[in-house]
């Protein structure tokens, strides 16, 4: 039987995918990447998978791997070739988890946004979640997978460099929120890379990912929309920043999800923003 479906929010549950998992096009993501600030949280999290899942490769793949700095996105006809032979296709559904809860996953989310791709969602609590659940779990492998037909359709207003962010705070027209903790939005805590100056980029405001998140799932729609008035009233429209690209998706998808339309992230985040001397920054 030929069962196609559908995602109509950006985020599901481990209950959707449940549900849907014998889909026809569904497909099945691990965007994990190591949390630096983190230890291992446990064998099942480092060996196992939801089955059928397919591993996204952010760092090796889907980045630029000679670029300046970290987590690069590639260019649009690069992505596009990468996601087929994951076996994307153009009517394909799909799901994102990570194995932290929701870390990395809206990373991939927002780059499958940024080429044009609207039928995918991130897993709420991604693998954490769906262990709890008692759902099924195999050992990670790899799926032979036909050669997709996805197709790219780049939106270069999603994601943005330091030019385009510098315009935004010198007209005022934009909200700069930054993903990154309060310690080093206010210098008061070191940057992970001691290269990199202190501070936040002027007239920025803080909305660390974690205060998102109810330790691995997102907050109520709710609790989502109070957060981002507080950082946002003037209702601007909203660029997002972190440290290296990761973690400003969060707030892309918490953003989204309330109803923010027009919005973007920063791809060089802080690691960039800070490394250049021509920069300014506010502590």
């Amino acid at each position: 039987m030929n069962i196609l479906v559908q995602v109509e929010k950006p985020l599901v549950s481990v209950n959707w995918l449940y549900q849907n998992i014998d889909a026809t096009n569904l497909i099945i993501l691990d965007g994990t990447i190591p949390k630096v600030s983190q230890a291992k949280t446990g064998s099942n999290l480092e060996e196992n998978q939801i089955p059928k899942a397919f591993f996204f490769d952010i760092k090796k793949v889907f980045s630029i791997q000679d670029a300046a700095f970290p987590n690069t996105a590639i260019k649009p006809t690069d992505f596009e070739r990468e996601a087929r032979k994951l076996g994307i296709n153009k009517d394909s559904c799909i799901v994102v988890y990570d194995t932290h809860g929701i870390y990395s996953s809206p990373r991939v989310w927002w780059l499958f946004k940024a080429v044009g791709f609207d039928n995918i969602a991130v897993l709420d609590g991604g693998f954490p979640a769906w262990e709890k659940a008692r759902y099924p779990i195999e050992k990670k492998q790899t799926h032979n997978v036909e050669l997709g037909d996805f197709e790219a359709k780049y939106h270069p207003e999603k994601i943005i460099d330091s030019d385009a962010v510098l315009r935004s705070i010198s007209n005022g027209e934009k909200q700069v929120v930054d993903a990154r903790s309060v310690g080093r939005f206010n210098a008061t805590e070191p940057e992970p890379r001691k290269e990199i100056r202190s501070g936040h980029i002027p007239t920025s405001t803080n909305l660390p990912f974690a205060s998102l998140l109810n330790t691995i799932e997102l907050k109520s729609k709710e609790e989502l929309e109070a957060l981002f008035k507080k950082v946002n009233p003037s209702n601007k429209t909203l660029i997002f920043s972190c440290g290296s690209g990761i973690t400003a998706c969060i707030l892309a998808l918490g953003a989204t999800i309330v109803g923010y339309k027009d919005i973007s992230v920063y791809d060089g985040s802080w690691t960039e923003w800070g490394s250049l001397s021509h920069l300014p920054i506010e502590k």
